[in-house]
């Protein structure tokens, strides 16, 4: 009887949702503990809470509503998808056309550029003027550089928060906030820290990428993740260059005094959250020139098939390097930023859950789509600085990462060429769909 009736696909579909909201109602409520094993079972079932303000009940009657509009969704769009979906295609037909224009696209870009120019005077909450710098356009920066690496080049780097506390601790050098004098023994100004900051970054991508860019695949995946663990013991344990896990001496504000011109960045966000904008459009612009350059087309060719690129004459250790490099840029100047505005760095802010996230944004957003990343970055970090700022009732931190998890495997499967796609990476996986590729090529850049 049992196997008759889950034979039935609607029931099967209904049990399934019931069970995948009964795992997130258990995996979202509260922790047990030693002496009641079983409390956080309960607990997470049984518990009364306010949900958003609005009733107040036990958790599970919410979730199994939840679980049957789950279930009513899930059947609608078996029944009436590909109406849906072509409803969907004929609203979106016009914005499409339109967004092919030149005039268009330079037209809503310039409308976004003056959006963000303003909005520390829209938002003048100061947790959000915060978190406008330290949260979005700090991690919008180091999307754009791993998009290089993972989206342009088809690269998997797991150790890329590496670049980012090299850009960090060189601006601690070089401004004589490290137990290690500064070079020449001139104590620089922070402002001045940036093209070294950016250099020093660049040549570790290139240690980094000339012996170890011959591997591929996974076995490039693991050498990056063991140098951006390196990157952090050392700086937490060689105290006698680093400070160890003490961190840094207190790292000066950033000043700039050429002819009339005196400004002192101090602590407020605001002007470095104009500072970031600045650096971030011209990462932008470089970028998409980069990417419809001689040098993005070969990044391409080396995605799509390494070996077919090597037989046409492009070097793949050569892109591969300038690709690690170019990456590197942006975390470096992130790393400025981030240090001269917190006065103080410290080895635990820079660990594999860092890069792990960053990589989420791109993946997210669409590899090798720079608007795509750009906007994947700004979705996932302001979500996280609200859920930080006014968390919902129930709201777990630890939860988080659980979430973003989910959201990733959702990602994957639905839309594997991200919110918003680049059109080359929509046709290599519509090539693999139909058998003329590699699926694995999608995220790896493997080859046969």
């Amino acid at each position: 009887m049992i196997a008759s009736f889950w034979r039935n696909p609607h029931a099967r579909r209904l049990g399934i949702s019931i069970v995948a909201i009964a795992v997130l109602e258990l995996m979202t409520g509260p922790p047990g503990n030693s002496e009641a094993p079983t409390a956080g079972i309960r607990e997470s079932f049984l518990e009364a809470s306010s949900f958003f303000g609005l009733f107040r009940t036990a958790r599970w009657v919410v979730f199994f509503f939840v679980a049957i509009l789950m279930f009513a969704i899930w059947t609608l769009l078996l029944w009436k998808g590909s109406r849906i979906r072509s409803g969907i295609s004929s609203v979106l037909a016009a914005p499409r056309a339109a967004s092919q224009r030149r005039p268009v696209r330079w037209g809503v870009g310039l409308a976004l550029l003056v959006l963000a120019f303003m909005m520390p005077h829209i938002e003048t909450d100061p947790f959000w003027q915060a978190a406008m710098v330290e949260q979005i356009a700090v991690y919008v920066l180091l999307a754009i550089g791993l998009n290089v690496v993972v989206g342009f080049a088809g690269l998997l780097d797991l150790g890329f928060v590496a670049f980012y506390a090299i850009g960090a601790y060189t601006t601690a050098w070089v401004t004589g906030a490290l137990p290690t004098p500064p070079p020449f023994h001139i104590h620089f100004n922070p402002f001045f820290a940036i093209p070294m900051a950016i250099g020093i970054a660049m040549l570790a991508g290139i240690i980094l990428g000339a012996p170890t860019l011959r591997l591929r695949g996974d076995y490039l995946a693991i050498v990056t993740l063991g140098f951006g663990e390196i990157i952090t013991i050392f700086a937490n344990n060689l105290y006698g260059i680093t400070g160890g896990s003490q961190g840094s001496n207190p790292i000066p504000h950033p000043s700039l005094h050429l002819g009339p011109i005196h400004y002192v960045w101090g602590l407020k966000p605001v002007p470095y959250y104009y500072l970031t904008l600045t650096f971030v459009v011209i990462f932008l612009v470089a970028f998409s020139l980069l990417e419809h350059s001689r040098v993005g087309r070969a990044w391409t060719a080396i995605r799509e098939d390494e070996v077919a690129a090597e037989s046409v004459g492009i070097n793949p250790l050569k892109y591969k390097v300038m690709a690690f490099a170019i990456g590197a840029s942006t975390a470096g100047f992130a790393g400025v930023v981030t240090a001269s505005q917190s006065n103080q760095i410290f080895p635990s802010s820079f660990t594999l859950q860092f890069s792990i996230n960053i990589l989420v944004l791109v993946i997210f957003g669409g590899m090798g789509s720079i608007a795509g990343v750009v906007i994947g970055a700004l979705i996932i970090q302001t979500a996280y600085s609200f859920l930080l700022h006014s968390p919902p009732q129930g709201y777990q931190p630890a939860d988080l990462y659980m979430y973003l998890g989910a959201l990733l495997v959702i990602m994957m499967i639905f839309r594997p060429a991200g919110l918003v796609p680049s059109r080359r990476r929509k046709r290599e996986i519509r090539l693999s769909e139909s058998g003329e590729g590699h699926m694995d090529e999608v995220l790896t850049g493997d080859t046969p």
